[in-house]
């Protein structure tokens, strides 16, 4: 972990020395390609047949808001995301930075890109300044983990 994080990349805690110990256990299951059938990371896998063909989705499964659905709309190139209300996908948390990342859509594919964020941004828990995505990976963005999901034919 860079010593400059003031986030714990696995669970968003703030690294703050001054906090109290609680005496708190939390364990971290790490989402993986070989989960059981029916987890988000098996289903992320494949395509999803509920998003239209060239479409996208990031879903919240850990942190606020837990359950919530982004889609990313096939006609938009670049996605903004960060704490600055002008963001494409605003989060209102000092865990994410004003301009925190972008998503981006070409002939490849999907990817992100890290727009110099201060805790920066992670896919499947390793720190990335620009990474293409594939279905079923897991992004982090302050204390938002996301599941991400590519869309069908279907």
């Amino acid at each position: 972990m860079p010593r400059e994080a003031h986030f714990c990349p696995e669970c968003g805690v703030s690294l703050d020395v001054n906090l109290e110990y609680t005496g708190a256990i939390t364990s971290v299951i790490p989402l993986s390609a070989t989960a059981t059938s029916g987890s988000i990371a098996a289903v992320g896998a494949q395509k999803q047949p509920g998003i239209r063909s060239g479409s996208a989705m990031l879903v919240v499964h850990r942190g606020p808001g837990e359950g919530t659905e982004y889609p990313l709309d096939a006609t938009k190139d670049i996605v903004t995301i960060g704490r600055a209300p002008e963001a494409d996908l605003f989060f209102d948390d000092v865990t994410v930075s004003r301009r925190h990342a972008e998503i981006r859509r070409g002939a490849q594919g999907w990817s992100i890109r890290d727009v110099g964020s201060l805790n920066g941004t992670y896919v499947n828990r390793k720190r990335v300044d620009d990474r293409r995505l594939a279905g079923g990976d897991e992004l982090q963005i302050g204390r938002f983990r996301f599941v991400f999901l590519v869309g069908s034919d279907s």
